[in-house]
This record gives C-alpha cells, structure tokens and sequence, in this order.
C-alpha cells in the first residue's frame, strides 16, 4: 500500500521539492501552509498537488489553530506528515495527536544548536564539524528520536551563508531517504532511539558533504 503523506511548509519548500522529485513509494495527499503566499503551495499546485492556505494570524491563538490544521491533516488520512520548512512551534495537542508520524528536518547536527540561526552559532562556537538532522517531533524543541544526520566540514572562511547552502544540499538527501524508509515500515523506536530494520549496525546516521 502507498504511503499517504502530508506536507506542512511556510516558504519555498526546497525539502518539499526534493522529497517529490525522488520518486519515493509515497502519495503526497495534501501541502499545507501557514503562510498564504508560500512558494511551496505554487510549487505543488504545478505538480498537480492539492495546496491549501490556512493563514495562522486569521486565528485568536496557537492551540485554535493547530486544532483546525489538525482536522484538516487528518481529512487528507495521512500516513505520515512531514515538516518540511514549517516555520511554526507545534502544540503538544498537535504533536500527541500525530506522535510517531510526525517528522522534522532542523539544520544542526541535533542536539546541537536546537533553535534559530543554527548556522550563525556554528561559526561563532568555532565547530569543526555542522549538519543536518531528521527526527521525530515531540513535545521538546528541537528533540525527539534521531532517522538521520549528514555532516558537512566548517572552512576557515565559512559565511552563515556559504555554510547554509551545503547543508541545505545534505538536507535534500537525507529527508527524502527517511521519508523511504519510513515508507518500507524500517524505522524502529526503541527507547528514544532510532534503530534501521535490516541494518546490523543498527545505524541509521549518513555521515556525508564536502
């Protein structure tokens, strides 16, 4: 059976256009954005994809209007949402609600710099080694059980920007390669860890980028 998933995104949705354009053994039901003018929505209306605009500043507070986001997520009886640049901080009425189908891609090597300008504080804290994670969304920022992480070197000359852009390319590598296997039922929970069914490593950590 087709994995039914839902988007979730709040501008461009570069990790929404990378997930659709790998060819994975999924349905992408429904992109849904915070934000009305959200280049992803025109992205997936180019695609033949349903788009549809739920403006959060139309409602009186947060929990209104995850409580509608969520009846209208679940009207689309998805399989898994994805949060792909969904500039929002989700309730914990939200995130119980989809618990253990619920992703996120945050560009750190979590739990490292959990927050904004993650690339920003990589520089100023002098790491040598940044990156990318996938996980599942709980109720703490930034946390929950890690799919997968690809780590990029930090040069002597680095930008934020610079920085950002081979990260954002690990990214489009590794979220759609979780979406994959969550979609072939190969990711296990046990105990606030991600174990990879048919890995005897029990890994499931990408270590990549130039």
């Amino acid at each position: 059976m087709t994995l039914r998933v839902v988007i979730l995104l709040s501008g461009r949705g570069s990790n929404f256009q990378a997930i659709a354009e790998a060819r994975l053994p999924i349905e992408i039901a429904a992109v849904i954005s915070n934000r009305p003018n959200a280049a992803g929505l025109d992205y997936a209306r180019a695609r033949g994809l349903t788009a549809i605009a739920l403006d959060h500043t139309e409602h009186p507070d947060r929990e209104a209007f995850d409580a509608l986001l969520a009846d209208e997520i679940e009207r689309h009886r998805p399989d898994l949402v994805v949060l792909a640049g969904y500039m929002r901080i989700l309730s914990a009425a939200f995130i119980a609600r989809f618990e253990g189908r619920l992703l996120n891609i945050h560009p750190s090597l979590l739990p490292m710099f959990p927050g904004l300008k993650t690339h920003e504080r990589a520089l100023a804290e002098g790491v040598k080694i940044h990156g990318c994670t996938v996980h599942f969304v709980t109720a703490d920022l930034d946390h929950g059980p890690i799919v997968i992480q690809a780590a990029v070197p930090v040069r002597a000359d680095d930008t934020p920007g610079a920085l950002a852009a081979r990260v954002l390319a690990q990214e489009h590598c590794i979220y759609p390669q979780a979406v994959q296997w969550f979609a072939e039922g190969r990711l296990e929970i046990n105990h606030g860890r991600v174990n990879l069914k048919g890995d005897p490593t029990s890994q499931s950590v990408l270590s990549t980028g130039t």
